[in-house]
């Protein structure tokens, strides 16, 4: 199992800013001049201006948060018409694109999970290294983490722990929450990092030099996945990738925990036609089998890391993988949305 990414020190500047494994996802891009490209999850617009600067093309930046958004659009001021903010979903990038005049791209970029300037905003609610109002809200619209956390069943709330958070105290955590929330509702993040922190064990003392992995990353990272939707949504992303992408484009996706890079592998082997087939000892089977085409080719066999330099400089880069495939000429398997 993927260790869940740690917190970092909090860094309010935008521009000081380094993606995580930028390097190595601009060189999977190959970014060309007249090239069209997607910046899926903007966030900070480090991959946004790493590919602008690589080559004189176009980038449509795509984020759901409002705040991201106002940041694309003052970087707008610098690239021009070359940068295209775009507000929503990366999983309708499809549908945003071809809305803004374009059928398809020769590259797009996904950064999966929660964005540095969310962490380091406390009144965001997604840190438990800093107080604030329990949200979690991306797009600030909807039920928060506090609703959820306050109105979920003990049975729910351990089910969204254990599967979104891989917790293995997940009913203790649960537990805990329905008993303190009988005294007074939970609505700030310093409460319930507390309160998870005093349900789980201590973890033994790692060795010198190595970090411990906070209590309460886990809760806090299942319960931004609920409340965002985010596996859904990077399911509706892969499929919108592979009906936006032209012959030859590349996906690179970047995610920082097992349930994120198990999903996008899945999606990658079955696109490439990487499935197990019938049984050699069934003939039969073997002459009627009949598939859609394989439409991309995976490019990383093994998932590309950071180097000990980029963890040491960024510790949230530490859990990341970066898997790239390229598009193949065939039809893409899901065109339900392509209209």
């Amino acid at each position: 199992m993927t260790d869940a990414p740690q917190e970092r020190t909090p860094n309010h500047n935008a521009q000081d800013h380094v993606s995580v494994l930028l390097t190595e996802v601009v060189d999977a891009l190959q970014p060309r001049d007249g090239g069209r490209y997607v910046d899926g999850t903007f966030g900070v617009g480090g991959y946004t201006r790493a590919i602008l600067d690589a080559a004189d093309c176009t980038v449509f930046a795509i984020d759901r948060d409002p705040d991201a958004i106002a940041r694309a659009a003052e970087l707008a001021e610098t690239y021009g018409t070359r940068l295209v903010p775009l507000t929503g979903r990366f999983g309708e990038m499809d549908r945003l694109v071809r809305a803004a005049g374009c059928d398809s791209v020769d590259g797009i970029a996904l950064d999966l999970g929660v964005s540095s300037p969310q962490l380091d905003q406390a009144e965001r609610g997604f840190s438990f290294r800093a107080d604030g109002p329990l949200d979690m809200r991306m797009e600030r619209e909807g039920a928060s983490a506090a609703d959820v956390v306050n109105t979920a069943g003990e049975g729910e709330l351990a089910d969204i722990i254990f599967h979104l958070g891989e917790e293995r105290y997940a009913r203790r955590i649960a537990r805990a929450i329905v008993a303190a929330r009988l005294t007074a509702r939970i609505d700030r993040t310093s409460t319930l990092a507390d309160l998870v922190r005093k349900s789980v064990p201590h973890a033994p003392r790692k060795k010198s030099g190595e970090r411990s992995i906070d209590p309460a990353t886990r809760t806090f990272q299942a319960l931004r996945i609920h409340v965002n939707r985010e596996l859904d949504e990077l399911d509706h992303g892969l499929s919108a990738a592979e009906r936006l992408l032209s012959p030859n484009g590349r996906l690179a996706v970047v995610s920082f925990h097992s349930l994120e890079d198990r999903r996008v592998k899945t999606f990658l082997r079955a696109r490439s036609g990487k499935v197990a087939g019938p049984s050699r000892h069934d003939p039969a089977a073997i002459r009627t089998q009949v598939g859609p085409k394989p439409s991309f080719r995976v490019i990383t066999g093994r998932p590309i890391v950071p180097g000990d330099e980029e963890t040491l400089r960024n510790s949230r880069s530490r859990s990341a993988r970066l898997r790239v495939a390229e598009r193949t000429d065939a039809s893409a398997h899901d065109r339900e949305e392509a209209a």
